[in-house]
């Protein structure tokens, strides 16, 4: 059971630290205008993705081992849905984050505002499986300790 429990704190640390960027920084990054928002994702990015990465696979590997020992359905499939952010992010989300990260790419350009706003765009659809994955777990830890 201490592995649901872990798996639903990962998946909710997730959940929020998604809901935050998506919610609040991203925003206040494009009211910036594009050059101020472009300098400013790089170094949030690099932080970030070391985060969400690491609570997205802990968050599926616990959900999985919580399933494994009490076989609650609900804990496997609130794992893999926060899991599914990783082949998400790097698979649809990641070529926009590299022409983000790309120097030659010119800070005050439509391109640069037509790239922030999609990566916002993309970043809120990661927001909203973490959440849902998150409820998951929350019901199925529930069923766990009824």
């Amino acid at each position: 059971m201490i592995l649901a429990i872990l798996a639903v704190a990962c998946t909710g640390l997730f959940a929020g630290a998604a809901l935050y960027v998506t919610a609040v920084e991203h925003p206040a990054r494009l009211s910036c205008g594009s050059a101020l928002a472009l300098r400013e994702f790089a170094p949030s990015y690099r932080l970030c993705a070391r985060l969400q990465a690491s609570l997205a696979a802990a968050g599926l590997l616990l959900a999985a081992g919580g399933w494994y020992q009490t076989r609650q359905l609900l804990l496997l499939i609130g794992g893999l849905a926060v899991g599914a952010v990783i082949p998400f992010t790097l698979l649809v989300i990641f070529p926009t984050n590299h022409r983000l990260l790309d120097p030659m790419l010119v800070p005050d350009s439509p391109e640069a505002g037509v790239l922030l706003h999609r990566w916002g765009h993309l970043h809120a659809v990661r927001t909203v499986l973490s959440g849902v994955s998150f409820v998951i777990l929350l019901v199925g830890l529930r069923a766990v300790l009824l």
